[in-house]
């Protein structure tokens, strides 16, 4: 798994211009997290105006980030991101449309590191788009979390379950078979919606809930290729594998890429699946009798 220098790294690279440009997945993700905010209270009494601290985890350009300053407009907002470039983004996205006394900070931090020595109960609202997927120690960093939310806070976050890239991970493993090689994984594995539901309960969160628990959604690119250049422009690699001795990576990527074209072919192009999963848990509230969504 990458490092999270390698990651910010990555991230970086994507921050001047093209994540937004290739990031079509991203925002809608974003756009689904906010219509569940949307209808979603932090607790049983409480209401928008009255949530008083958020934490937005992977904050990226700022897209989820000016959904929550505009539905929450008293509260504080913490937007923390690993990459410099992506903070910068972010806030010149968000600070233009807000009053200058606006309370909203920019983070630099990668959150599994800074969320194991912020202060506890801090924040009403934790919320992440298209982030932990990245995450090096998930049940840890979860376990920081459920401890960094006030009693009945809510966590919510979107991420990309298991089914998500499989015609590339197909097509490469037909490209190590046909050279003879045992197959190896490229690019990120996926956890999926029971193991996140898992982590939460162990971490000490309660009501979890998965509001898609199988939601396959399909882009179209030209080719292979095309559909490799975008995932890099949005930060992510497929190719930190070592490829295995007398294969040559040009040769493992022709054949990968013939047999993406040969299998995956539709109308336009190629396909690619994502898989999106959206996760919701609560701590459990003081008052037992409203601790419910």
């Amino acid at each position: 798994m990458n490092s999270s220098m390698e990651i910010e790294r990555q991230f970086n690279r994507s921050s001047a211009g093209s994540y937004d440009e290739h990031a079509n997945v991203q925002k809608m993700m974003a756009e689904q997290l906010a219509e569940a905010l949307g209808v979603l209270d932090v607790t049983r009494k409480s209401t928008p105006a009255r949530v008083g601290s958020i934490l937005e985890i992977g904050c990226g350009t700022g897209i989820v980030t000016s959904g929550l300053v505009e539905k929450y407009p008293i509260a504080s907002i913490t937007a923390l991101d690993l990459a410099p470039g992506m903070l910068r983004a972010a806030e010149q996205r968000v600070r233009g449309s807000q009053p200058a006394d606006r309370d909203i900070s920019f983070i630099h931090g990668d959150v599994e590191k800074w969320s194991a020595t912020a202060p506890p109960a801090s924040f009403d609202l934790i919320v992440s788009g298209a982030c932990f997927q990245w995450l090096q120690q998930p049940k840890q960093t979860l376990q920081h979390l459920r401890r960094l939310l006030r009693p009945g806070g809510v966590l919510v976050f979107t991420t990309f379950g298991p089914t998500t890239f499989y015609e590339l991970h197909e097509s490469f493993m037909e490209a190590y078979r046909q050279n003879g090689q045992q197959p190896q994984r490229h690019g990120l594995t996926f956890q999926s919606g029971a193991g996140w539901r898992e982590m939460l309960v162990d971490s000490g969160f309660t009501h979890t809930h998965i509001h898609e628990d199988r939601l396959l959604h399909v882009e179209t690119y030209p080719t292979p290729k095309d559909f490799l250049h975008a995932v890099k422009a949005m930060g992510a690699s497929t190719s930190e594998a070592a490829v295995a001795p007398g294969i040559g990576r040009r040769r493992l990527f022709v054949d990968m890429y013939k047999a993406y074209e040969t299998k995956f072919s539709v109308l336009g192009g190629v396909s690619a699946t994502y898989e999106l999963l959206m996760m919701q848990a609560k701590v459990p509230n003081k008052d037992r009798d409203s601790d419910k969504f």
